[in-house]
């Protein structure tokens, strides 16, 4: 029988092993993963684990019990180091092997590290894992202050978290504005404005050129004071074991609509990977999400089982901050202008993104109704009248049906 090792237990590795077993696999199923946890949600680190709000067990995909009831085997806290394609075998880092029939990589991404003295410092945080959380959440409270390098997604809801705590945050990006390469003006104005208007100081168009114990040194020779340092800006796809077996990478590793690499004998799924975009053309693009990691799970599962594939999705993430939920579908990718649905001061709009009169994007803030509709446009690619998509008193419906 067909044996499957799974290297990386988080969200993508975890769904694979449950999809393989849903799917009818019954050969041997290995999850190893270098975490001492099960897999695990890992959105709610920077929201509700550290507002309290989420135990570990809230946390987990499955129970524990689970792996063992469906004759998985699942190994924590080990390290692959190595991958012979050849002799299809991964070597781990306490001198074991383990060989495989197929090789699932699913490895997801690391925090990158801001080049700058200080910005390899043992004291600084991230938010990868839950032992990062963990830190974090240890030195957030009434009378501490925060700084947060990065105005991204992960960054502002960190910021959120820690408002919420009664710790002091500051944000400090270096583009003019926050959410630079992943939102529009509009929705990075509102977002800014909320968390100032919870007291979070965001200071953009500043650069960091050193971090110390008591907080950064900016550019302009000023210093931001803080308890401690959150570096927030972007990750980069674990991609070291697949270049070490001489599977085809860029900026991830390279893998088809079935999430196969270019070694027919090896999968990998999640963030680690740069993936065709069907409903954008097919063109490849490394995506960070949960939706993603579980569409390249069931892609990959169904492969390796002989099953037909999941029909391809609409690429979707959402963030939550304050009273405020995000949901974004599709990727901006070729549009050549916005469309404004609501009005932001009001805590509820969507920004649909347009190529010619086919909605490509859509960023709703408290607007489930435009998500789920701008979500089915973007799949049917459904041609739209821009004037009657901004009338809030035009419903979505009416919409979609011209």
């Amino acid at each position: 029988m067909t044996k499957v090792l799974i290297i990386g237990a988080g969200h993508a590795g975890g769904s694979v092993a449950a999809f393989l077993r849903q799917y009818g696999h019954q050969g041997p199923i290995v999850l190893a993963g270098q975490e001492d946890a099960p897999p695990y949600q890992r959105p709610p680190l920077s929201k509700a684990w550290l507002k309290g709000e989420a135990d570990l067990e809230a946390l987990l995909l499955r129970p524990l019990g689970f792996y063992a009831e469906q004759d998985i085997d699942f190994r924590p806290g080990v390290q692959a180091v190595s991958v012979d394609p050849a002799a299809r075998r991964v070597g781990f880092h306490d001198g074991t092997e383990e060989t495989y029939d197929v090789l699932v990589l699913a490895t997801g991404s690391t925090a990158r590290k801001l080049p700058v003295p200080g910005g390899d410092h043992p004291d600084l945080l991230e938010l990868r894992t839950l032992h990062d959380a963990e830190r974090l959440k240890a030195v957030l409270g009434p009378g501490r202050r925060l700084a947060v390098v990065g105005g991204g997604y992960v960054g502002l809801e960190a910021a959120a978290s820690a408002r919420a705590l009664g710790a002091e945050a500051v944000v400090i990006e270096r583009a003019p504005r926050v959410l630079a390469r992943v939102a529009s003006q509009t929705l990075a104005d509102f977002f800014t404005q909320r968390h100032r208007a919870h007291g979070v100081q965001i200071l953009t168009g500043a650069e960091v050129t050193a971090i110390g114990r008591d907080g950064v040194t900016l550019a302009d020779g000023s210093t931001i004071q803080a308890d401690a340092v959150l570096v927030g800006v972007g990750a980069a796809a674990s991609d070291g074991l697949a270049r070490s077996a001489g599977l085809l990478c860029d900026d991830g590793v390279v893998v088809d609509g079935e999430a196969r690499t270019s070694d027919p004998a090896v999968f990998a799924v999640g963030d680690m990977t740069r993936r065709p975009i069907p409903v954008h053309g097919g063109i490849h693009h490394r995506l960070e999400s949960v939706p993603n990691a579980l569409e390249q799970a069931k892609q990959a599962a169904a492969a390796i089982v002989g099953r037909t594939g999941p029909a391809p999705e609409v690429p979707w993430f959402w963030s939550d901050q304050y009273e405020f939920k995000l949901q974004i579908a599709g990727l901006p990718f070729a549009a050549d202008r916005q469309v404004l649905r609501g009005d932001p001061a009001g805590g509820a709009f969507a920004v649909f993104h347009l190529a010619g009169d086919t909605v490509v994007c859509v960023e709703a803030v408290n607007a489930p109704p435009e998500f789920m509709a701008g979500k089915k446009l973007i799949a049917a690619a459904t041609p739209v009248d821009a004037g009657r998509l901004a009338d809030p008193t035009v419903s979505m419906k009416a919409v979609a049906a011209g």
